[in-house]
């Protein structure tokens, strides 16, 4: 069954690509790999978030409530129109993040969001989640609003698995041809050479990672993707009000 449950603490560090290097190299002592990572190579993550006309999920999420959810699709690279693609609900709950997932078609993904009504089951799916989605999708109007797409190399450490490391770069976004099979460009999210490392455990991280992050002076940030896109989105909006008040 294409179902994956993430019950776990996620970490964020902003930092430029000599801070990737150093710190990419040093964790290859204790970590491996993603199978998609093998060469060094980059794989893609693409995404389609909801929310409601009026944004009320992601404003909700920047006021930084004990309870905040979201509701997106996300494949790996650009899919095909029938391609399996997995459709999340990720919820944070006092700093624990708990994500739910079930692999959908993609076309079956975006008829659910649009309608509300749960795909007829197959086998590659997850009833329990689906149930949840839907009861979620009965809450709120949801509409496609933002695609976010990055390059990420991931790591998972040698003696235990729960404990994972991803790096995200060439973060870009766009608020139109909003689907997943249309192709990832987009917007430049972050400044040229900037990357977005996590660290996701389900409790504490290891001694020797608490050291490192510490000896290259590595500190927690509060970053969210879509949030971040949001901000900037309603800047340049305001900005443009104001270009626009100054001409007349």
């Amino acid at each position: 069954m294409a179902i994956e449950v993430f019950n776990r603490y996620e970490s964020k560090y902003l930092m430029d690509t000599k801070a990737f290097y150093t710190l990419y190299n040093q964790l290859l002592t204790y970590m491996e790999l993603d199978a998609y990572n093998k060469n060094d190579k980059f794989y893609s993550i693409s995404n389609i978030y909801f929310d409601t006309e009026h944004d009320s999920l992601i404003r909700n999420s920047l006021a930084k409530p004990k309870y905040r959810e979201k509701l997106r699709i996300r494949a790996y690279g650009v899919p095909e129109e029938d391609a399996k693609v997995y459709l999340e609900l990720k919820k944070k709950v006092f700093g624990l993040v708990n994500k739910r997932r079930t692999a959908l078609k993609l076309k079956e993904s975006y008829d659910f969001v649009r309608t509300g009504v749960e795909p007829e089951y197959q086998d590659y799916m997850n009833k329990q989640v689906i149930q949840e989605i839907k009861y979620f999708l009965g809450r709120y109007d949801l509409v496609p609003k933002v695609y976010l797409a990055y390059d990420r190399i991931a790591m998972f450490y040698k003696e235990n698995r729960d404990l994972r490391i991803t790096f995200d770069t060439n973060i870009r976004s766009r608020r139109v041809d909003l689907k997943l099979e249309s192709g990832d460009h987009g917007e430049q999210l972050l400044s040229r050479g900037q990357w977005l490392m996590e660290v996701k455990a389900e409790k504490t991280i290891p001694l020797w990672l608490s050291r490192m992050l510490s000896e290259h002076q590595m500190y927690r940030t509060s970053f969210s993707k879509y949030g971040n896109e949001y901000k900037k989105m309603r800047m340049n909006a305001t900005q443009q009000i104001a270009g626009e008040r100054i001409q007349l």
